[in-house]
Order: C-alpha cells, then structure tokens, then sequence
C-alpha cells in the first residue's frame, strides 16, 4: 500500500506555503496533494517521495499530521476506467471513503489514490489486478 500524508491545517493565508517550503527545506518530492476546506481548517493530503521524513519534519515544525495507506492504482488513459473501477469495487461492497487522481501528460497513464473502506475484507490488490488494474505498492510508486 502506498503512504498518504494527511495534513490539518488552519485556513488561513499562507499555510499551505509552510508545508511546501519544509518539504522543500527536507529535499522532500510532492508528486500528488489534493486539499479540502473544513471551514476554519482544512486537510492537505499529499503523496511524497519519502512519507516518513516528510511526517518527522511537519511534526518537527508544529503541524498536526498523520501517515494513512492509501491505494494507489495506474492504468492506461481511457474513456471508462472510472466507470470500470467503482463498478469492480460497487460489485464486492467495497466503498471508496476518499480518492484523488490525475493522468500523466508524458505517458498517458493514469493514477488514482483511494481510501477504502472493505467490510468484507476483499482482497482489493488481487480485485484490481483481475479487473486490470495495476497497484502500486510504496517500492513500485517511489521507482515512478
């Protein structure tokens, strides 16, 4: 599973910037964030080359963070993969609590990181890979 840096931050000018300039200061690579408005705070949940370092120096400098696996799944860019995927997980009562993603303009590749939510404890990496899905893990995301 991959590791996603979940940062509480207040809503205010220039928060965001903090975080970006740490990660910086560490020599720390973002490759995806997504950030949601909670009214006087917000979450910045953001994929990182290295989580735990990038977890050590948030906290280091006074943010609220936590580490959470996440699923992270590549598949060529075409009409329907979205479709496929909530099909494949809606089939086997999997339910998508939190997702994010972007295609790759270089390769056309997309990437998608999900927080599920698996009641029935369904083998999701082996799901996935049947419906042609690929997962990836920490060591095959951080090779990207």
């Amino acid at each position: 599973m991959a590791k996603q840096l979940t940062v509480f931050l207040e809503n205010r000018p220039g928060r965001i910037k903090s975080v970006s300039d740490i990660l910086l200061e560490n020599k720390l690579n973002i490759w995806a964030f997504t950030i949601q408005d909670r009214g006087e705070f917000g979450l910045m949940k953001v994929i990182v080359d290295k989580p735990k370092q990038a977890h050590l120096a948030l906290v280091e400098k006074g943010f609220a963070c936590a580490i959470k696996e996440v699923v992270a799944i590549c598949a060529k860019d075409k009409p329907g993969n979205l479709e496929k995927l909530t099909t494949l997980l809606l089939q086997n009562e999997v339910n998508i609590a939190d997702a994010y993603g972007f295609v790759s303009p270089n390769d056309r590749q997309g990437m998608c990181f999900l927080e599920l939510k698996n009641p029935r404890q369904v083998d999701v990496p082996k799901l996935l890979a049947l419906g042609g899905f690929e997962i990836l893990d920490d060591e095959k995301l951080y090779e990207i």
